[in-house]
């Protein structure tokens, strides 16, 4: 039995946009892909993260912050940087079949005079099209197969 594709996502703290990412990922592709996330810094996932994912009816249970580091030695088919800050300090993976940089803006500073809930929102639904479509290509996944 062939087993799944391997997929990291990264960013500086895992408690925002990897999250996000992990989450999207695991419902649009979960069937077909082992997605996990960390960050090169974690930090307690962000409430607004939480309530963006529940809001959309995705799982929260398996939100934890983790470290890249704990990862550092696994074997990935595809390693995703979401944020400039994580591609710079990011470790090398020798066991990534490929790494590549898809940066997202920090949710907590593009709030502004925007409505908090709304801007993870957007981030969310922003990542589930974008990052979906991004790693079915990496991975040459079908997104209509089951």
């Amino acid at each position: 039995m062939n087993r799944k594709p391997r997929v990291l996502v990264v960013c500086t703290g895992n408690s925002m946009r990897s999250q996000l990412a992990e989450a999207v990922l695991r419902d649009e592709l979960g069937e077909r892909i082992d997605v996990v996330s960390a960050g090169t810094h974690p930090t307690s996932v962000h409430p607004l993260t939480l309530g963006a994912l529940k809001e959309a009816g995705l799982d929260t249970s398996q939100c934890r912050p983790k470290s890249v580091f704990e990862f550092a030695e696994q074997e990935f088919d595809l390693v995703v940087t979401l944020c400039d800050s994580a591609h710079l300090i990011c470790p090398h993976f020798p066991h990534a079949r490929k790494v590549i940089h898809r940066g997202y803006g920090d949710p907590i500073r593009d709030v502004g005079s925007h409505d908090a809930r709304a801007v993870f929102a957007q981030l969310r639904d922003k990542m589930r099209i974008e990052l979906t479509e991004l790693v079915a290509t990496e991975l040459k996944i079908r997104r209509d197969a089951s």
